[in-house]
């Protein structure tokens, strides 16, 4: 799914409430890595859960890693698939 729709616009607005990013959000390109933005580990599961209450979705195990939480680009499209696959 492209960023730059609906879905990454409330990505990007996640990200600035749950984030905790000493960096503008809205500056970073959609693949800048969120975590050399300065996302720590423990922001990431904050994020994670507030995604999951957004879009009312769960990410499953294997979805638990650092890449997929990495950019805006993975956040939408990891959730592209999850509702895909709900569907």
């Amino acid at each position: 799914m492209d960023p730059e729709s609906g879905m990454g616009e409330r990505v990007r607005h996640i990200i600035l409430q749950h984030g905790r990013l000493p960096t503008d959000i809205q500056a970073l390109e959609d693949h800048a890595d969120l975590y050399q933005a300065g996302m720590t580990s423990h922001a990431s599961v904050n994020l994670m859960l507030a995604l999951e209450a957004e879009f009312d979705i769960e990410f499953p195990d294997a979805m638990l890693k650092r890449s997929v939480f990495q950019s805006v680009a993975s956040i939408t499209d990891a959730l592209e698939r999850l509702q895909v696959s709900a569907a």
